[in-house]
């Protein structure tokens, strides 16, 4: 192997976070458009404007979202099975919610009666809104710590329940997804159309951008009293080892570790306030493109801030610490992480070049003239 166990299981983590920025950052706009869709679209042609802005590319979009699942599968199996069984519920509800995208696209224009497509338009708002509110949701229970222990046989048992994920703190970081999605979708709308869905689009923007920065400094002072997990004694970081095996501590405010130790993280944070200010001062000036620019780095700051936060653990337990799972001791094996590095090292740069010639095909405004004289192949 041409990296050591420690480095491969330190490139997964990262592997991990580059495809749920990936994600976020491109399927994250759909469901912001989707959230804007019976609001922002005053009228059948306005909405088909919004819902043509993102119908190419929202499949691809979703392919983010599935690596992600299957990478964690294949890297973090731990990972994968305990928070499949405990969250089960949870993305029970997050995958019906986006069923509603497919066949919302597919068949909303196929009749012309106002309640059938009135009907479809708030199936896309459930498909745009429910998947952020629930990922913000999970993420917020990530820090809090997971209601599940490992026994003397490695065996899982999960104690907590759908409703008790919805606590305050979970809820303030659903909504900050949301909020979060919502200020990048208008921002991507912004750009892909004019007149007054890109007027309310703009409006939008501002607004949404508020209320993400509110929100993300009022959790990261929630998160700066609440206790946090802190890796005490382990195994060598280069050898296979269970969970079980180390020893954590939880204190107040160990979730603030990881910028004392490395203060070149601050920026994270300070990136998700400033992207987040800086679309909405680029949309008061009209400056559509830099404004897209500005909120996708407000995204992928919030998104690192949370993943800093937690590093090295990935889904720490509140019943048991050392059940905690981390990067260190949730992983497959060198020789799976060895193989499956040079899989993402060949293909990942495949997708993102054809993704980007994807971008530049379909580029360009959505007008009602476009939907007008193509009635028979816009969405």
């Amino acid at each position: 192997m041409i990296f050591d166990y420690e480095t491969l299981k330190l490139i997964w983590w990262a592997f991990v976070g580059v495809l749920i920025i990936g994600f976020a950052l491109t399927d994250g706009f759909d469901f912001g458009v989707g959230m804007m869709l019976p609001f922002a679209g005053k009228n059948d042609t306005e909405r088909r404007i919004l819902i043509n802005a993102i119908g190419p590319t929202w499949e691809g979009n979703q392919t983010w979202f599935i690596t992600a699942g299957g990478a964690t599968f294949a890297a973090w199996p731990l990972v994968y099975a305990t928070a499949f069984s405990g969250f089960y519920i949870a993305l029970m509800v997050l995958l019906f919610s986006l069923f509603f995208r497919p066949v919302g696209f597919d068949y909303r224009s196929k009749v012309a009666d106002p309640r059938w497509r009135n009907a479809w338009d708030w199936g896309l708002f459930i498909g745009g809104f429910v998947p952020p509110l629930i990922c913000g949701v999970a993420f917020g229970n990530l820090l809090l710590g997971v209601p599940f222990h490992y026994d003397d046989t490695m065996r899982v048992e999960y104690t907590g329940s759908f409703f008790a994920l919805l606590n305050p703190f979970g809820l303030l970081a659903g909504l900050l997804s949301v909020a979060m999605l919502l200020m990048h979708g208008a921002a991507f709308a912004f750009v892909k159309t004019e007149a007054a869905v890109a007027e309310r689009s703009r409006k939008t923007i501002i607004g949404a951008a508020l209320v993400t920065v509110l929100l993300f400094i009022a959790g990261g002072f929630w998160v700066a009293q609440m206790p946090g997990y802190r890796i005490v004694s382990m195994p060598d970081a280069n050898s296979a080892f269970t969970p079980l095996a180390k020893t954590v501590e939880v204190v107040a405010g160990a979730w603030f570790d990881n910028y004392a130790k490395w203060p070149v993280t601050k920026l994270f944070p300070a990136l998700g306030v400033a992207g987040a200010v800086l679309a909405a001062l680029l949309a008061l000036v009209r400056s559509a493109r830099l404004a897209f620019i500005a909120s996708a780095l407000s995204v992928t700051g919030i998104i690192l801030t949370a993943g800093m936060s937690l590093f090295p653990f990935v889904m720490p337990s509140s019943l048991d610490a050392k059940s905690s799972l981390t990067l260190w001791d949730s992983v497959s094996s060198h020789k799976t992480l060895g193989l499956m590095f040079w899989m993402v090292l060949i293909f990942l740069p495949l997708i993102i070049v054809y993704t980007g010639w994807v971008y530049r095909v379909v580029k360009g405004k959505v007008t009602a003239r476009d939907i007008h004289e193509n009635e028979h192949t816009a969405y």
